[in-house]
């Protein structure tokens, strides 16, 4: 459910205190049989200046595009 929720492979591991990315891999191929339709729901923020930025990185969002002086950030929900 943590990769489900995050995509984040090597957190996963290590949360689950995994050596060997194979064994965590198991977990990650069951996720995806039991998810099998991708989502393709975001949540949606724009950056007016560097510390926008820089904190909507942080919290895991992920740059899109520009536009004039804004920045568009999306984050799978």
């Amino acid at each position: 459910m943590e990769y489900h929720e995050t995509h984040e492979i090597i957190h996963v591991q290590n949360m689950l205190g995994h050596r060997n990315i194979k064994n965590t891999m198991i977990y990650i191929n069951l996720e995806q049989a039991l998810f099998t339709e991708q989502t393709d729901k975001y949540y949606c923020a724009i950056a007016h200046n560097e510390k926008e930025e820089q904190e909507l990185i942080e919290a895991g969002f992920e740059y899109v595009k520009d536009r004039d002086t804004l920045a568009f950030y999306r984050k799978r929900k």
